[in-house]
């Protein structure tokens, strides 16, 4: 074979391959859920590629009139969709939306890029549409995860105390009053223990129906936690609809309920009211100032109604007391770490421990972390407290590190969002890191979706560089708060945490059970690891680890130790 032939068939070869990867390519590209249009200006020349039939038939592909897609597209929609695929004539670069197509239960992702020369006129464009239905389906079931009660589909906290705030604004533009009604059932354990969990969360959400018929622009309903419902009722000065809500309530609830084991249930409540403004201006101590008056309702007599007085001013006056021993306990080095351990699910290897500060007063009198933390955010001092915790906790594990050289082993460290906002925090964290020589890669911060509150771009931004240096994130008490899957996916989190109020009833009730198998296979799509909080029997541990979820923590494989004995636990790690 002489050379021409010779590079004749080299050339035919060639051909071959291209046209083999160019049928493949385009197979590809019609059997998925994108369709693509590619629009060269010089040319006017337009290419259509992918599955055009998906979104709007047959008829759109080849046809080069943008036009006739704004058939598919609902009127009030046309508009912008339109100015969006035309996106060159305001001569911006790149452009996303999403619709819904008219009569058809399919959400699209456009996404336009142009190409400009040197004399802004543009080259090429691509336009590219999408198919997210089922990303919008899991970002809906998201949104009702984070504003809606699983049990009663009453607001839950969180969502609660936002639309409370907004009420409060409204009144005081209005000059009037916004009264809560933190209300707890009377007895509710005794019931709950006598009857077992699945009659205690039956009659919740029989409890919650009868709510719910409160429910109106003027009065807001939540079921808080197990027997703990609140209200906030819209109230103009003067007219005292409050007393007339009580007096319903009460008479709503004297009817018995009728579980489905056949038991007759009747239940009576206690309530605490306290007022804005009166009260306070503040919601979170609204509610707050509610809690601790109905508890005097619920020790004075069951059934009771008890209004915010001046005795409160005891429990504010506890709160600073508390606020003065945070500060001893930090100039004496009263606090103390323990490290609680991480588990695989799949072969239960360590493959973590979380710092957990603990504090004993004075008196050797063991104070809960659910009191001091919340005292230490509001006045400041968690930013002192933080520093400490990352000085002891890395200094612990750089020493656990350099005497048994374990691998795959991540230190856990939870931050504030006040400390993560601070000006000063990435500066701290690498210096501390720095005096024990310690890889960023094996520390992992534990963040919650409250430090995205009014400044997320700022944030996302801090995260991004801490993530360049090599920390991991996790997302802490995932499924608690706003989480949406349309600012998530900008998040360079590594972790998932589900919240241990979900794993308490898995295994009791489906739809929490199917809540954590759709927050499990959402972070794989996403190419996050989930991790189980609070798992503390074999029950949930075999549902987490059948529904794919990849670690667990909890009292099931081991609770927060000292650092004696995490220790012996990681010196069979090496």
């Amino acid at each position: 074979m002489n050379e021409t032939s010779y590079r004749l068939s080299q050339l035919e070869a060639m051909n071959s391959r291209l046209k083999s990867n160019e049928n493949m390519y385009k197979m590809i590209l019609n059997t998925s859920r994108n369709a693509l249009l590619y629009h060269c200006f010089p040319e006017n020349r337009m290419v259509h590629l992918g599955n055009w039939s998906h979104f709007f038939g047959s008829d759109c592909s080849g046809n080069t009139d943008l036009h006739s897609i704004l058939d598919y597209i609902e009127e009030d929609e046309r508009i912008r969709v339109y100015d969006c695929m035309v996106l060159e004539k305001t001569k911006k670069e790149s452009n996303i939306i999403d619709f819904k197509l008219k009569d058809r239960n399919l959400w699209v992702e456009l996404e336009v890029n142009v190409i400009y020369d040197d004399n802004g006129e543009p080259v090429e464009k691509v336009l590219r549409f999408k198919d997210t239905t089922k990303f919008k389906e899991q970002n809906d079931e998201l949104t009702y995860l984070a504003y809606y009660d699983t049990y009663t589909g009453l607001y839950n906290r969180n969502y609660f105390i936002i639309k409370l705030r907004e009420m409060m604004k409204k009144a005081e533009r209005e000059n009037c009053v916004v009264s809560i009604l933190f209300i707890d059932v009377d007895n509710f354990r005794r019931i709950n223990d006598g009857m077992g969990m699945l009659m205690g969360d039956e009659l919740v959400q029989q409890i919650g129906e009868r709510f719910r018929d409160f429910s109106s622009d003027n009065i807001l309903v939540s079921h808080f936690n197990s027997d703990i419902f609140c209200m906030a009722i819209y109230d103009p000065c003067g007219s005292r609809s409050i007393e007339n809500v009580i007096s319903n309530l009460k008479t709503k609830l004297l009817d018995s309920f009728i579980l489905s084991n056949g038991k007759e249930v009747t239940i009576t409540v206690s309530i605490g009211v306290a007022e804005y403004p009166e009260c306070t201006k503040d919601a979170l101590e609204l509610i707050n100032c509610a809690e601790i008056v109905m508890f005097k309702a619920k020790h004075s007599q069951k059934n009771g109604v008890q209004y915010y007085d001046s005795p409160i001013i005891q429990e504010f006056i506890d709160k600073i007391n508390i606020e003065h021993k945070i500060e001893k306990a930090l100039r004496e080095q009263g606090f103390f770490m323990c490290y609680q351990p991480q588990y695989s699910t799949e072969d239960k290897k360590l493959r973590g421990v979380e710092a957990l500060v603990r504090w004993k007063d004075e008196d050797g009198k063991v104070i809960s972390p659910a009191t001091f933390i919340p005292v230490a955010e509001k006045n400041g001092s968690i930013l002192q407290l933080g520093d400490w915790i990352l000085e002891k906790s890395i200094s612990d594990f750089s020493k656990w590190l350099n005497r048994y050289h374990f691998n795959d082993i991540t230190l856990a460290i939870n931050i504030s969002a006040l400390q993560f906002k601070n000006k000063d925090f990435v500066k701290t964290l690498v210096q501390v890191l720095k005096r024990y020589d310690m890889p960023p890669s094996m520390i992992e911060l534990e963040i919650t979706e409250s430090v995205f509150i009014d400044d997320m771009n700022d944030v996302i931004e801090k995260m991004n560089i801490l993530k360049d240096m090599g920390f991991r994130f996790s997302m802490d008490d995932f499924g608690t708060g706003f989480s949406s899957l349309s600012y998530l996916r900008r998040l360079p989190i590594d972790t998932l945490k589900i919240d241990k109020s979900f794993i308490d009833s898995v295994v009791t009730d489906n739809s929490t059970r199917t809540i954590a198998e759709t927050i499990v296979d959402m972070g794989k799509k996403l190419g996050f690891n989930t991790i189980a909080e609070g798992v503390e029997e074999k029950v949930q541990f075999d549902i987490l680890k059948d529904i794919g979820c990849d670690n667990i923590q909890g009292y099931y494989m081991g609770k927060p130790m000292v650092s004696e004995k995490i220790e012996e636990l990681l010196s069979g790690c090496k």
